[in-house]
């Protein structure tokens, strides 16, 4: 599993558990600014039923005492406490710097002990996350002009980036600059590094175009009969 896949799970995990102990999830991936400039993002802002405020880092290891001074530091400035949910500890100076400052800790090995029913409820939970992150992700994605279409077209056909290349008559690098261009269009998804999932992505950025020009005939043709009326 990729840094980034292991990152994301514990992070969905993270939240999860956070809901299940009370606390209420009111803002994720909030970005810190200082005088207009981005300074950090903190991963969930949370609120616990006492009404206190946290600011939560997760981690996908272990924390360690650079882990519990970023911590505090990106909490403070928004006023908040700090919380960190990890695997535990890197090592015991980890643990007695977040005592010293009062850094709380939720070890994720503690609480995420879970039954079969369990375990099938996260997989449909996550499931469904999943999909909303892809539909959410479809529907701000822009049309795409002809070339970029016909681009999207050899992106749909080619399994790999280096047959990508191959079929466009072009280096790998000129392919990738331009996948580039049209994540930066938002024609394609910006978040998304792996090339099969850009391809499953371009497939349907290529049906919804498809199915976009078939209404406008379909229009085109329905005015047409309204107008001989």
């Amino acid at each position: 599993m990729s840094t980034q896949r292991r990152w994301r799970s514990s992070e969905r995990i993270a939240l999860r558990v956070l809901e299940e102990l009370g606390y209420k999830i009111i803002e994720t991936k909030k970005v810190v600014k200082i005088r207009g400039v981005d300074v950090c993002e903190i991963d969930a802002i949370v609120e616990e039923e006492s009404g206190v405020k946290y600011a939560v880092e997760i981690k996908a290891g272990k924390i360690d005492v650079s882990g519990i001074r970023q911590a505090y530091v990106n909490a403070a400035l928004l006023g908040l406490k700090p919380l960190i949910i990890s695997k535990g500890f890197a090592d015991r100076s980890a643990e007695e710097l977040a005592k010293e400052l009062g850094v709380k800790v939720i070890e994720l090995s503690d609480y995420f002990l879970i039954e079969a029913e369990e375990l099938e409820l996260i997989v449909r939970s996550s499931i469904e996350s999943i999909i909303d992150e892809a539909l959410s992700t479809i529907v701000e994605l822009q049309n795409p002009s002809p070339s970029d279409l016909e681009f999207l077209k050899n992106i749909a056909k080619a399994h790999t980036v280096p047959e990508l290349a191959r079929d466009l008559n072009a280096s790998i690098n000129e392919v990738i600059d331009r996948i580039k261009d049209l994540q930066a269009k938002k024609v394609l998804p910006k978040t998304t590094k792996s090339y099969r999932i850009l391809r499953t992505y371009a497939q349907i950025v290529i049906l919804m175009s498809n199915l976009r020009n078939s209404l406008e005939q379909l229009n085109a043709i329905l005015r047409e009969l309204l107008e001989r009326k």
